[in-house]
């Protein structure tokens, strides 16, 4: 009987996860406990959530795993600075103080911070180092139903590892291929991010999101698209690729690009955070959105090649690229993919943990599931009654308490059907950047007004971003043209052609707010401009109230699904406690709260302090 502690830290979305066996038993990013989102810190609450769900010591563990390997990285920073000489010698010089003091020494900062949660024998404990991309492999193939597959892993950088393809088999991974820094997809797609205006390492969801509003097949798609391929990358037939580094600062400066490059290479400079969009911008996200698929694309099929097998595990932050992975899917290259839902490198933590287990320890795999049951991602904290009480005690909440489940989510349903607004908190939090039912702010998807009242009002952010639906898995097919499950919203899925309404001849010359704001089909709230949707679909057995809930929304309607998205607003984290929730619901216009078994009115709650109110959303970073 096994217990290892998998860690991840100082780079951004630290993380902790713990497994008895290979068996998950609790897992959190630490920004949820801190309320710094991407918290890049130790991740010292996150560990002691762990522990103590776990009910283990620091004592009982047979090994605690680090995800990546400082000093190969650290390898990589000096070769890097030394071929560049004497450009970056600014950089450098910022950078080696931290690294001497932070990176070179972390065997000793991560003993002297596990001993500030809990005091513990050092000489007894085995702290190993895992590489960053196995970290990454693991994470998702022992998680996965499969004893054979392809890996692929994709992100910005590891040690030097930037991409790799792997071989999971039985208990073993075997790397066949990788992708070296500085040649990077992550960071030839966070390059772009940086150049609209956007913030590296949370903006690409965004940019994702914006690309949809350019326009496909245009004149200048077609221009930037072959000004990418002949000057900023060259792509491989086997998916690797070569970034031109004249375009490019990341290297060994301070920023992602070299601006005066791009702006002479594209005709127009980098768009200024928070100012309005263009249509050039939306044109250049949908560019690289298209160049980043057709790598991808080239990467599967080399795996599928050199690995002869049917199915595909993916991680890696590139990897929560949802219509990337939706373009894999259709392509049928192989039989199965499977992607758990912390791909970025806070799964690195699970990851960490499950490849010293499996490879360190040499123990077997698993068999798979017969049910091909998925992995469960609720491996959070959860909150009793008692605790929920306590907290409306503190800020003198009036709250109703059901009795009985089916009672409460027979009257959310209404509230729901009503145009009302719920934050949702049930059981244990998500694992991973998705509210996927525990942690969520719940609305209904027919109603046209609803996309932008949730941006504006209640998450407090661009008013072209999407919405995602969460639909019962037996109705999937009355509203998406989509093959298989989605349960951690991994990919996107078009709404079916018999929902869509018919768009006007001169759509594509609309002013993009025009086009945002036309009613596309029956479930408007969650078609996005190009009729798409990011899937979640929601199983009775992986999530029995979420499920309840959607089915006496469709119970009172004939629709089984509603608008799911996180619990939380711009810049902040997804909540984590009944404070959280409780406070996000009064500095939002959400209308309705239910914690566990509690349901609270915001026309009920007392006065809440005007200072406690900071959050607002000047409507200028807007489509134009």
């Amino acid at each position: 009987i096994m217990k290892i502690l998998g860690i991840s830290a100082f780079y951004h979305d630290s993380a902790a996860a713990i497994i008895h066996n290979d068996r998950v038993v609790a897992a959190a990013q630490e920004e949820r406990f801190t309320r710094k989102k991407h918290d890049p810190s130790f991740p010292t609450r996150a560990v002691s959530f762990c522990l103590e769900e776990s009910g283990f010591s620091l004592d009982e563990l047979d090994a605690i795993v680090f995800y990546d390997k400082p000093w190969l990285k650290f390898e990589r920073l000096l070769d890097t600075y030394y071929v560049n000489t004497p450009k970056g010698l600014k950089s450098f010089l910022l950078a080696m103080p931290i690294w001497v003091k932070e990176k070179i020494f972390l065997r000793k900062i991560i003993i002297d911070e596990l001993n500030k949660i809990q005091k513990f024998n050092t000489k007894n404990i085995k702290l190993l180092f895992s590489e960053h991309h196995l970290s990454h492999a693991a994470s998702t193939y022992y998680t996965s139903p499969y004893n054979d597959s392809a890996i692929l892993t994709i992100d910005g950088v590891g040690e030097w590892a930037t991409a790799s393809i792997c071989h999971g088999q039985g208990k073993q991974i075997k790397v066949l291929k990788e992708i070296k820094f500085p040649d990077s997809v992550g960071f030839l797609y966070s390059a772009f991010t940086y150049y609209l205006g956007l913030r590296v390492n949370s903006g690409e969801y965004k940019l994702m999101g914006l690309a949809p509003y350019g326009h496909p097949g245009s004149d200048q798609v077609k221009k930037f698209i072959k000004l990418i391929l002949e000057n900023i990358v060259t792509i491989n037939d086997d998916g690797s690729i070569h970034l031109h580094q004249e375009f490019f600062d990341y290297a060994v400066g301070s920023k992602m690009t070299n601006e005066a490059a791009w702006e002479k290479l594209f005709g127009f400079a980098r768009r200024v955070p928070e100012s309005a969009i263009k249509q050039h911008h939306c044109d250049m996200a949908l560019a690289i959105q298209d160049v980043t698929e057709n790598i991808i694309l080239k990467m599967a099929s080399h795996a599928k090649k050199i690995t002869g097998s049917n199915n595909l595990c993916m991680a890696g932050g590139v990897a929560l690229n949802c219509v990337s992975n939706s373009k894999l899917l259709t392509a049928k290259i192989f039989d199965n993919i499977f992607i758990q839902p912390a791909a970025g490198d806070a799964g690195g933590a699970l990851g960490a943990a499950l490849a010293a287990y499996h490879i360190f320890f040499d123990k077997d795999k698993a068999k798979p599931n017969p049910k091909n049951e998925v992995f469960d991602p609720y491996l959070g904290p959860e909150y009793s009654d008692i605790d929920a009480k306590k907290v409306f005690k503190k800020y003198k909440a009036r709250y109703k308490y059901y009795n009985n489940f089916d009672d409460l989510s027979d009257k959310v349903a209404d509230l729901i059907n009503q145009g009302n607004i719920i934050g949702w908190f049930q059981g244990k939090m998500e694992w991973g950047p998705r509210a996927l039912g525990n942690r969520s702010i719940i609305a209904d998807a027919r109603n046209k007004d609803m996309q932008l009242k949730l941006n504006l009002k209640v998450k407090y952010r661009e008013s072209f971003r999407p919405f995602a639906p969460a639909v019962i898995e037996e109705d999937i097919n009355n509203f998406f043209d989509f093959e298989g499950h989605s349960p951690y919203m991994i990919f996107v899925a078009d709404v079916l052609q018999n929902r869509r309404n018919d768009l006007p001849d001169n759509y594509n010359s609309l002013a993009m707010k025009d086009k945002l704001y036309y009613k596309r089909s029956d479930v408007p709230a969650i078609t996005h401009i190009n009729f798409s949707a990011r899937l979640q679909s929601v199983h009775k057995n992986l999530n029995k109230r979420f499920h309840q809930l959607i089915k006496n929304f469709k119970n009172k309607t004939d629709y089984g699904i509603v608008i799911n998205t996180s619990f939380n607003v711009r810049g902040e984290p997804i909540v984590c406690t009944p404070d959280d929730a409780y406070r996000c619901f009064m500095n939002t216009e959400i209308d309705y709260l239910v914690v566990n078994n509690f349901l609270l009115d915001k026309k009920s709650q007392i006065a809440w302090p005007k200072e406690k109110s900071s959050h607002k959303y000047n409507d200028q970073y807007e489509l134009d």
